[in-house]
């Protein structure tokens, strides 16, 4: 590992890395516990895999970004240490499957050669900033927001407001009001805008969420000037920090902050902390994510198409113009989201020619390609169909979305990657006029958890259970209507019915022959939906889940040929932390020792949030000794006042909450810094001396 710090530039990620690095250690000697060490590598990337002994990689692309370089890169890395496959994820993602622990220091080092980074891609943390692809090439976009995913990346990432909160926070920008990027199901959703001054901005979506209990997003405002971006997304992540769910993971998301108090008071709260930000206004550097320089114009003479309608059906469905004159976007269908590592060698070579050194992940687990001229597009196709990548009708009904299920997710119920290969064959076969089909979209989770977006499908299928003849039999959960509308407006899926997993197929024919053979012209599949009812779908789909005639091979799941059994692990999305008294204090310690250090350089804000972490970890050290365990920062605060200080059995000149939450009272000047920082330090020590007494 040491020869590869040497190659380092940035000293901060280093230190990242070299944290890692000791941290293991310090789990394989024993000395951290097993749920604060979970913590802690989930922040850097390090997943937990259904199989024992190895783990999952996520690396984490800003607006799903990569150049041929980075994508070069991470394939070198996916034949080094993982398993050669690429698997590309609905944030725009790529994650890296059969790591082994102790190489993932390494593993980082080496990828961060090339400016890629596993820090907060998992966790408990913001998680990958997610973005149109298409955005900086959209005819109906307002502006490019790339530049705004960037600066919300950049500003949070290592940012001591969101390391270690309840859960995590997902935020997504789309490029125009077709919404994309799915605002609706985000915490925090942004979509452009300019005013009639001329100005940029963003009409806010606000606590969405799929997951088990789908919620759609509140729009709280329809233009947040640009520069109030970051403060806003700010002092929104203090408030869930100190008010959110910690116990519960099930319930430690911002949907359900807003569900517990009210949409009213959480913009409240989250109003009353702009004080404490560290800044008010920021300027967006517009010019920090430029556009890739096109390929140079040449002449490629005549090119022969081999199969010219193929060709055609490309150019319709995967093909679109950019809003830069002459110029083309090509979308690269990705079945199922995985390409192998010498394919992801090919592709590079295969492209170089004909496109812009930028590929875009896609949200439906593709590729964007871009700067495409014209008169290249016979030839990208040429060189894009030896290896396999012209697949026509990308984002169509032929397009599924699906995670990876019980391939490698600890909380896979049932198969979904096989599922999914399956069900596009029926759509090509049997459906293939569907290929052009962009307004209704598949989307598979192995699980009701939703990380393939099942929630927001026209037709969307999870993974579950069923009970016959005293065994258990794998199946679908069937859900129907949910989608994009636009503009922040979005729909969730409904429950219809559940079926064993083998009769997918059964249930996609019928949907799709009862809508071809029943809809009005020009009628939409929500309109549809609508217009029929949910009963109507569960009598049509009532005999699939008859379960007195199964067949023997129904026992069996997609892709395997053992008897079906449920063996869902421990998920680790949330990266739960199970306090103990034991290492609370170590972490006020810690913690305090990095207020001294931003306290030293002048970072005033960041020391003032580590020493408000200082007094939290502390005082919730004493409250396990008494056996109260709160499940929120600021039912911390409240409960030591109840518990020590209105019982005289500690001792401050004013209560625990006035004390700690003078951090939403003040500037983050440096006087303030000082003298909260004094303020902690006092009470560390009180706490030190008051726990050697007991």
């Amino acid at each position: 590992m040491q020869s590869f710090r040497t190659e380092l530039e940035n000293p901060i990620v280093e230190q990242d890395i070299i944290d890692l690095e000791n941290k293991i250690k310090a789990f394989r000697d024993g000395t951290i516990h097993d749920e604060k060490f979970r913590s802690l590598r989930l922040a850097r990337g390090v997943y937990g895999q259904r199989q024992p002994g190895v783990q999952m990689i996520r690396i984490k692309l800003p607006f799903g970004k990569v150049t041929f370089k980075q994508l070069l890169r991470i394939a070198d890395i996916a034949d080094e240490y993982g398993s050669g496959n690429l698997h590309l994820t609905t944030r725009q993602d790529i994650q890296l499957h059969y790591v082994s622990l102790d190489k993932t220091p390494e593993l980082w080092a080496k990828l961060e050669q090339d400016d890629i980074t596993l820090r907060e891609a998992c966790g408990n943390t913001v998680r990958n900033v997610t973005a149109s692809p298409n955005s900086g090439i959209d005819k109906d976009e307002p502006f490019d927001v790339s530049p705004y995913a960037h600066a919300v990346f950049k500003y949070f990432l290592r940012n001591p407001i969101c390391q270690e909160m309840g859960r995590k926070i997902k935020i997504s920008f789309s490029s125009s009001d077709q919404d994309t990027a799915f605002s609706y199901i985000h915490d925090l959703g942004f979509i452009p805008k300019i005013n009639e001054n001329g100005d940029r901005g963003f009409k806010v979506m606000f606590a969405g969420g799929l997951g088990a209990q789908p919620f759609l997003a509140n729009a709280i405002q329809e233009f947040l000037p640009e520069d109030q971006l970051i403060p806003f997304t700010e002092s929104v992540l203090r408030v869930f920090d100190r008010y959110g769910e910690r116990n519960n993971r099930n319930k430690a998301r911002l949907k359900y902050l807003v569900q517990k108090l009210g949409l009213e008071e959480v913009l409240r709260l989250v109003a009353e902390e702009r004080i404490a930000n560290k800044v008010k206004t920021f300027n967006i550097d517009r010019t920090a994510v430029s556009q890739p320089v096109a390929p140079e114009q040449k002449e490629y003479g005549p090119v022969e198409v081999l199969n010219e309608t193929h060709y055609k059906h490309w150019m319709a469905t995967n093909v679109v113009a950019q809003k830069q004159e002459g110029f083309f976007a090509v979308y690269v269908k990705v079945q199922v989201g995985d390409i192998k590592t010498d394919k992801a060698r090919a592709f590079v070579d295969a492209i170089r020619p004909y496109v812009a050194d930028e590929i875009r992940v896609t949200q439906n687990q593709g590729l964007l390609l871009k700067f495409v001229r014209q008169e290249a597009l016979p030839s990208l196709y040429n060189s894009l169909n030896k290896i396999g990548f012209t697949t026509a009708g990308f984002d169509s009904l032929a397009d599924i979305t699906t995670c990876p299920g019980t391939d490698t997710c600890n909380l896979g119920i049932s198969n979904s990657m096989t599922l999914a290969e399956v069900l596009e064959d029926v759509i090509y076969n049997d459906f293939p006029e569907f290929i052009y089909e962009k307004n209704i979209n598949i989307k598979i989770s192995g699980c009701m958890n939703s990380c393939g977006q099942h929630g927001l499908a026209e037709i969307g299928f999870h993974g579950s259970s069923v009970k016959a003849d005293g065994k258990v039999v794998p199946a679908v959960q069937v859900m129907l209507g949910g989608g994009t509308v636009g503009n922040g407006v979005g729909r969730v899926a409904e429950r219809v019915i559940k079926v064993p997993s083998k009769r997918a197929t059964g249930v996609l024919h019928v949907i799709l022959n009862d809508f071809q053979g029943d809809s009005a012209e020009n009628e939409t599949f929500h309109q549809y939906y609508d217009r029929k009812g949910k009963d109507h779908f569960y009598q049509l789909l009532k005999p699939l889940a008859d379960l007195t005639n199964l067949k023997d091979e129904e026992f069996v799941d997609w892709g395997h040929v053992e008897q079906f059994a449920t063996a869902i692990g421990v998920g680790e999305c949330a990266g739960v932390v199970i306090d103990l008294v034991a290492t609370l204090l170590l972490e006020a310690d810690e913690k305090f020792g990095w207020a001294k250090q931003n306290l030293e350089k002048g970072a005033f804000a960041d020391a003032i949030y580590h020493t408000y972490s200082t007094f939290v970890s502390a005082a919730k050290s004493l409250l396990l000794d008494k056996g109260v365990n709160s499940s929120t920062q600021v039912g911390v605060i409240r409960e030591f006042d109840n518990h020590y200080v209105e019982t005289g059995e500690f001792n401050l000149s004013t209560n625990f909450s006035d004390l700690v939450l003078q951090i939403n009272k003040n500037e983050p000047t440096a006087a303030f810094a000082n003298a909260y920082f004094s303020e902690a330090e006092a009470f560390l020590k009180q706490v030190k001396l008051k726990r050697e007494r007991n």
